[in-house]
C-alpha cells in the first residue's frame, strides 16, 4: 500500500513559487521556461525517480499488474484501446536499462539542452498523423524547468489522459488509504434490511457473500426473523447514464454495482453491461442471504435506509491508492467516475457529473495548478466536452513526484509501463528504446489521441510530458507518432 499520510493536501503548495497567484510553477524571465523554486535538484530527482519506479500498493511491495504481465499479457481497457499484440516484448531485456539509468548519477544537475531537444521534438510533433492541432509540454521534474512547449496553454480534448487529473484530485482530497464502504443496515423494527451502496464499482460476488454471511450472523444473534430487502443508491445523484450513452466502455454510474456491471466475467476493457447494476447486485445479495439462512419476504426493491437503522455488516474497498493504480493502468472508466464522485462527496458537492466537475476543478486549483481553460466534464475522459492544457497535465505529473506530496505517488506508480503493462503493453517492442523507460497514460477517442507521463532520459533524469493531438484520422499512426515523441525524451543527454 502507498505510504499513508495523516492528512490530504488542502492548501496550495508553499515551496514552489507562484504563477500569478501562488502556484507550483513559475515562468523564468525572458523565456518560456517553467521553473520550480525548489531545493536540491539532485535530491529531488533521486526521490522523484524512485517514486516513479517504486512499487505500488497492489501486492505487498510489487505492482501486481507488472509482475503478472511479465508472464501473461493483460487486455487493455478504456475507450478504443485494443488488446495486446502477440509479439510484445519479454520483460527481461528491457529491465536493465531502467536500472542502469538509475545507477548513473553523473550529470543529474546539469542544465538541460533545450535547443537540442526542441530540434528533435519539433519535426515529430509536426507529423501529419497527429492531425490538425497538437500541443506539447516537457518539464524536467527535478529542476522544474520547462524544456519544450508548443501550444502549452491551448485547451484540448484529453480523452483518457484526464484520468490523471481525476486521480490526483481524489488522492489529494481523500488520501491514499481511503476505502469506500458498502453497508448492510437493519431498521429499528428489525423488519427491513437495506444494502446501501457507497460507490465502490469493484464490489464483487465474494464481497457480497461475505456481507451476507456477516448479516446472517448478526440477525441470528439479534433474534431477527424474515426481512424485507431494499437497496439504497442515494449516495449518488444526477444522471446515471454517461453523456456518450449506452456503451461497452462504461456502465451506468451507480453507487451500488458488482464487477462494474460487466456481464461477461471480464475485469478490464470493453464489455457488455447490465442496464440495472444496482438491482442486479441486490438480487444477487438476496440469493446469498437465502443461502446463509436469512429469509427475504420478496424481491428486493429500491428504497432509502430507514432512519435509526443500525449497521450489521460492512465491506471496504481496496485502498484508494490501489483503485487509482487500476484506473490508470487499465484506463478503467468506471473506477475513474467513482473517484470523481468520491471527491465530490468529500467537498460537500452532489455526487453527479456536475458536482464532480466542480469538486475536481477546485481541488486542482487548491493544489496550485494552472486550471485556466480546463473543463472536467467527467472523470473518465469519455466526454468530448473535457478540456485540459498540456501545461496542466505535465504539472500534475511533476507534482505527483514532489517529495512534499507522497499522497499523490499512486498517480505515477499507476501509469502503464511501456512494453509491460496496461494500455502501453503492446505499443513498444523489445528493441524500442522507450520500453521500460516510459510510463504514460494513453488517451483515445475518434479523432483524438494523447499521451502524458514520465520518461527517464539518458542521464537518468525524470522528465514529465504531455502530448495532445486532435483531428487525427488514423489511431495507429497517431499512437506511433506519440510513442516516437516520448521515446525521443529517453535519448536526451543535455
Amino acid at each position: 500500500m502507498a505510504e499513508p499520510v495523516e492528512k490530504p493536501t488542502d492548501e496550495p503548495l508553499n515551496r514552489w513559487g507562484g504563477w500569478k497567484a501562488p502556484t507550483y510553477l513559475k515562468r523564468g524571465s525572458g523565456s518560456q521556461d517553467l521553473r520550480l523554486v525548489a531545493g536540491s535538484a539532485v535530491l529531488g530527482l533521486v526521490v522523484a525517480v524512485g517514486a516513479v519506479l517504486a512499487a505500488g500498493p497492489w501486492d505487498s511491495g510489487q505492482r501486481k499488474a507488472e509482475r503478472d504481465l511479465a508472464t501473461v499479457r493483460e487486455r487493455a481497457g478504456g475507450a478504443h484501446h485494443q488488446g495486446e499484440a502477440p509479439d510484445g516484448p519479454a520483460p527481461a531485456p528491457s529491465a536493465p536499462p531502467v536500472l542502469t539509468a538509475l545507477g548513473d548519477t553523473t550529470g543529474l544537475s546539469a542544465a538541460a539542452g533545450k535547443s537540442a531537444l526542441a530540434a528533435a521534438l519539433a519535426p515529430l510533433l509536426d507529423a501529419p498523423a497527429l492531425g490538425s492541432v497538437r500541443t506539447a509540454v516537457v518539464v524536467d521534474v527535478a529542476s522544474g524547468e520547462q524544456l519544450y512547449a508548443e501550444g502549452a496553454t491551448t485547451p484540448m480534448t484529453p480523452a483518457s489522459t484526464v484520468k490523471i487529473a481525476t486521480a490526483a484530485a481524489a488522492l489529494s482530497a481523500l488520501g491514499p488509504g481511503h476505502r469506500i464502504a458498502t453497508t448492510v443496515r437493519l431498521s429499528p423494527d428489525s423488519r427491513t434490511l437495506t444494502l446501501a451502496g457507497g460507490g465502490d464499482p469493484t464490489l464483487d460476488e465474494a464481497a457480497l457473500r461475505s456481507l451476507a454471511a456477516d448479516t446472517a450472523r448478526s440477525l441470528r444473534d439479534g433474534g431477527a426473523g424474515a426481512v424485507r430487502l431494499t437497496y439504497d443508491t442515494s449516495r449518488y445523484s444526477g444522471p446515471a447514464l454517461h453523456p456518450i450513452g449506452p456503451n461497452e466502455n462504461i456502465a451506468r454510474v451507480s453507487a451500488l454495482m458488482t464487477d462494474e456491471g460487466r456481464l461477461d466475467g471480464s475485469s478490464r476493457g470493453p464489455a457488455p453491461r447490465t442496464d440495472d447494476p444496482a438491482g442486479d447486485a441486490a438480487r444477487t445479495f438476496a440469493e446469498m442471504l437465502d443461502e446463509a439462512g436469512v429469509e427475504t419476504r420478496s424481491e428486493p426493491v429500491p428504497g432509502r435506509t430507514a432512519a435509526g437503522a443500525r449497521t450489521v455488516a460492512t465491506h471496504l474497498s481496496a485502498p484508494l491508492s490501489a483503485l487509482v493504480e487500476r484506473a490508470l493502468t487499465n484506463s478503467d472508466n468506471d473506477i475513474a467516475e467513482a473517484l470523481a464522485r468520491q471527491t465530490a462527496l468529500k467537498a460537500g458537492e452532489p455526487a453527479s457529473f456536475e458536482g464532480a466537475r466542480r469538486a475536481v476543478t477546485a481541488r486542482l486549483k487548491a493544489l496550485g495548478l494552472p486550471v485556466a481553460g480546463a473543463r472536467l466534464a467527467d472523470g473518465s475522459g469519455l466526454d468530448r466536452a473535457d478540456k485540459v492544457t498540456a501545461t496542466l497535465l505535465a504539472g500534475l505529473l511533476a507534482l505527483a513526484a514532489d517529495p512534499d506530496h507522497p499522497e499523490l505517488r499512486p498517480v505515477l506508480t499507476g501509469l502503464p509501463v511501456a512494453g509491460f503493462s496496461g494500455t502501453l503493453g503492446d505499443r513498444y517492442t523489445a528493441t524500442s528504446r522507450g520500453t521500460g523507460l516510459i510510463r504514460a497514460k494513453t488517451g483515445t477517442l475518434t479523432g483524438v489521441n494523447s499521451l502524458a507521463g514520465t520518461a527517464v532520459d539518458a542521464k537518468g533524469r525524470l522528465l514529465a510530458f504531455a502530448f495532445l493531438a486532435s483531428g487525427t484520422t488514423s489511431p495507429d499512426e497517431a499512437e506511433a507518432s506519440l510513442d516516437a515523441l516520448a521515446t525521443t525524451l529517453t535519448k536526451a543527454t543535455g
